[in-house]
């Protein structure tokens, strides 16, 4: 089948029914996703059926499962449930997998005292593990929290080596390259990673978790706020060592501001406290790393051992993958922004980004793991059409899509959406993606650029200028895809296909959002965002 031949919409709604035209177009793909019809494929069923993650399977009692809602409305909205629904409700909402689970999954595991640790949802932060311990009092303190975490005896489970965060492999850094072009704002970085001594493998889709280290310099830094020796011994290592390797100087968690207060008096000692409240009695909280909260709190001299018990472990970052394995056997390719900012006088540092960028020498080894993709992967028919929505560092797992699409030769057509700044500078990818509609896998693309004009343009802009044809390809049995940012973007574009279905079928925007709901259920309509 040609790629841009049309595949008939399923006659669910009989013509002598009394609709018009427009009408039954609506209702047949309303009813293709709610049954799972793919359009001149049978009703999808058994190996077929979409698989849905633990927290799909349960989103008809979750009106919370929102990556863009406050933790304080999704609580409001959890409020009454069972203690492991609000503590799905204290999660991010992102199914990311970061923390080896999905957010009902991690809820659940807390809930059943299967799981102890607290701090494991990145995305969530301080704001979901202070809920997490609150909700975990309501269980009279049966589960071991954060602050007891290095005391915890039981050994945490590995999993499987390769795709657990508690059992990394070693591959091989093989290389970067900056994606932007002369004149960027950004600095986006094209990563090579070597994984043929792994022995691991991985599909479109699923991401790639790994475990970076914390810059030298900062860890000086902190060193000498403390006033401690660098080569101190801890658990084997120096201070330094672990510093660097083990532990999060990012955001000062609480346990550090109360492991203050026992060192500092009067009102230094009330302001630790409220600190470790979740408080912010001089409105710097949200600015406060590990180096700020003892440069806050100057001249006291801990115990470096009873310092570090205070912090946080170093999380492993996770990326969306950027390759097919058919077309990189043996290697993975990630994209990634260099993530720089400036509060006061001191530049702050992404973790893993500027690692990637900066620090990690060509040929250096690298701990990482699989995290297999919660419900965020092709269909299996590949003569189904596929769009897909990517703007900025969002077209990572596209570009594995395409790639793989490629090598399968599917003939259902692929129709990208990405946006940056400059066309000029931020176009990633530009060559391969033309000689990708050069081969036909991918058929459609269409750009914006947010900088190039007196007025900015987004991907949900080029979304409502193409309505018709987005309606048209819903009703040809498309899978959506979204990448990128939860709170905004990808808010802001389902609300534009919100609207394109309502405006093309003539329905209300509410049976638009249940049109929607449908897709989701039936696995049309994926997000994978951060």
């Amino acid at each position: 089948m040609n790629a841009a031949s049309p595949i008939p919409v399923i006659p669910i709604i009989p013509e002598s029914a009394p609709f018009t035209a427009e009408q039954r177009a609506w209702l047949s793909g309303f009813l293709a996703g709610a049954l799972a019809l793919e359009t001149h494929v049978t009703p999808l069923t058994g190996t077929d059926a979409p698989v849905l993650s633990s927290a799909q399977a349960q989103e008809d009692d979750a009106p919370w499962h929102d990556p863009a809602m406050a933790i304080d409305e999704r609580m409001k909205l959890a409020d009454g449930k069972p203690l492991a629904r609000r503590m799905m409700a204290a999660m991010a909402q992102q199914d990311c997998g970061q923390c080896g689970y999905d957010c009902a999954a991690y809820s659940k595991a807390i809930a059943d005292q299967a799981e102890g640790r607290l701090n494991l949802c990145a995305p969530g932060g301080k704001d979901t593990a202070r809920m997490l311990k609150k909700l975990v009092e309501e269980m009279g303190g049966g589960v071991v929290g954060p602050d007891e975490r290095n005391t915890k005896k039981e050994p945490e489970p590995q999993g499987e080596r390769g795709y657990s965060r508690n059992a990394p492999v070693e591959a091989r850094f093989v290389s970067r390259r900056r994606l932007n072009g002369e004149g960027s704002e950004k600095i986006t970085n094209h990563i090579e990673i070597d994984l043929s001594s792994s022995g691991m493998t991985y599909e479109v889709g699923d991401s790639l978790g790994v475990f970076a280290r914390n810059d030298p310099a900062l860890a000086d830094s902190v060193i000498t706020a403390l006033g401690a020796p660098a080569d101190f011994p801890i658990a084997g290592k120096s201070l330094r060592d672990v510093l660097i390797e083990d532990m999060s100087l990012g955001a000062a968690p609480d346990m550090l501001f109360q492991f203050i207060s026992y060192l500092v008096g009067g009102e230094r000692r009330l302001k630790a406290q409220a600190l470790a409240r979740g408080e912010d009695p001089d409105g710097d909280a949200k600015d406060l790393d590990v180096l700020a909260a003892l440069e806050k709190f100057a001249g006291i001299r801990p115990d470096p051992e009873a310092f570090v018990e205070s912090l946080e472990p170093l999380q492993p970052r996770l990326y969306s993958i950027s390759s097919s394995p058919r077309a990189h056997a043996g290697h993975v390719t990630l994209t990634i922004d260099t993530v720089r900012y400036t509060i006061g006088a001191r530049s702050r540092l992404g973790v893993a980004s500027t690692w990637f960028a900066e620090r990690l020498p060509e040929g250096a080894p690298l701990n990482i793991y699989v995290q297999k993709a919660h419900g965020f992967a092709l269909p299996q028919d590949s003569n189904l059409p596929i769009m897909m929505v990517g703007p900025g560092t969002g077209i990572a797992p596209f570009r594995a899509f395409l790639q793989e699409r490629l090598a399968q030769k599917a003939q259902g057509g692929a129709w990208l959406f990405f946006g940056h700044q400059h066309e000029a500078s931020d176009f990633f990818y530009r060559d391969e993606l033309s000689a990708l509609m050069a081969k036909g896998a991918l058929t459609k693309l269409s750009t914006a650029w947010s900088r190039d004009g007196v007025q900015k343009v987004y991907v949900q802009d080029r979304m409502r200028e193409a309505g018709s044809d987005i309606w048209n390809w819903l009703q040809r049995g498309a899978h959506f895809y979204i990448c990128g940012d939860a709170k905004r973007m990808a808010k802001d574009v389902e609300q534009a296909l919100t609207d394109i279905i309502a405006q093309e079928s003539g329905v209300t925007g509410d049976e638009a959002k249940t049109f929607i709901a449908n897709l989701k259920k039936a696995g049309r309509y994926q997000a994978d965002v951060y």
